[in-house]
């Protein structure tokens, strides 16, 4: 069976859903949000909050850093009151680039995978381990296995450097997203809904995203098709495009998203949730492009894509925290996302 791509996923699964609906009056009505942030520089590329934890791109490490980070980032969430994962005082995925980053200071060759495809569940909880010494990060077992099998295949396929499969690439996000998807099992995030094989790729996707902001779109980060990647299908991000009246769930569903009902990876439930969030900012890229065409001729169209309106809503998501509380997220267990 044919996989579609993320955004032919999306479209599919939101013309098939059962448990939730879009709002193209919604959509609409955030386009003015977002240019205001083109316009104000929230959404630009040198914005993005990553960079202060991300490396710069003149780090010689950076790619393989990139790399082991997006193969480790997924499942942060924190089940009802339990304590949350802190490292330097940073949570979720700050708190992974923050373990990462404190590993390399003492010495730890963590971002070799001659090192990590060999790593003991030991070591990784060393570097993992949280700022009040009894929290672990979630996964762990999950996560070693991920290294074991990235690591293996960089280092008989591609020399021991994700450089290498960025290169062979030839600039093209789409030709990068295969391969990813094709060599490493663990970021093949699919699913199979209403008879179709869909993907959302999302670990995959923000690779190639965290390549081209780090190198601002330019030499190992140049991308000729970034418009091809969608948003990055998580948890959080779909509360925003419910709080802006972009997606809207039925009775049903918002039940069991307040039960904090453990949803199955996959389930038709979960995948609508992602496929809807793909569609979403799909739709709002295109509707942004035609407006800033339309009336705001001035303001380039160079920071429309899905990465950097990911980032938007994913930061807005952080800021506004406490404020956005009142919607569930759904919450799945997964190397996925």
């Amino acid at each position: 069976m044919a996989t579609l791509t993320p955004a032919e996923s999306g479209e599919f699964i939101v013309k098939n859903a059962k448990f939730l609906k879009v709002n193209e009056d919604g959509i609409k009505s955030f386009v003015k949000e977002v240019i205001a942030g083109i316009q104000s520089k929230v959404i630009d590329v040198d914005n993005f909050s990553q960079h202060e934890h991300h490396p710069k791109p003149t780090d010689p490490h950076a790619p393989n850093w990139i790399f082991l980070i997006d193969t480790l980032n997924f499942c942060f969430w924190t089940p009802g009151d339990a304590t949350k994962w802190k490292v330097n005082e940073q949570t979720g995925y700050f708190s992974l680039c923050a373990a990462i980053n404190r590993a390399l200071k003492e010495g730890i060759d963590i971002t070799n995978p001659s090192y990590y495809s060999k790593i003991t569940l030991g070591q990784l909880e060393k570097i993992l381990r949280s700022d009040d010494g009894q929290t672990k990060a979630p996964l762990l077992p999950e996560r070693v296995q991920c290294l074991h099998e990235v690591g293996q295949v960089l280092l008989e396929k591609y020399e021991g450097n994700f450089e290498n499969c960025v290169k062979a690439c030839n600039n093209s996000a789409v030709a990068l997203l295969k391969l990813v998807t094709d060599e490493f099992p663990c970021f093949r995030d699919e699913a199979t809904f209403n008879g179709k094989r869909v993907s959302l790729y999302k670990r995959a996707q923000i690779l190639v995203g965290d390549l081209w902001a780090c190198y601002r779109g330019e030499g190992l980060g140049r991308f000729d098709d970034i418009e091809k990647i969608t948003m990055f299908a998580d948890y959080r991000v779909p509360q925003v495009l419910v709080h802006f009246k972009t997606l809207e769930y039925t009775d049903e569903l918002m039940d069991v998203l307040k039960s904090d009902k453990i949803m199955e990876n996959g389930c038709p439930e979960e995948v609508e949730i992602r496929g809807a969030s793909i569609y979403i900012v799909e739709r709002l890229k295109d509707l942004v492009t035609e407006e800033l065409k339309a009336n705001h001729p001035d303001i380039s169209t160079k920071n429309v894509n899905a990465v950097l309106l990911d980032h938007f809503l994913w930061d807005y998501r952080r800021k506004h925290a406490s404020e956005l509380e009142y919607i569930p997220f759904h919450k799945s267990i997964s190397v996925y996302y």
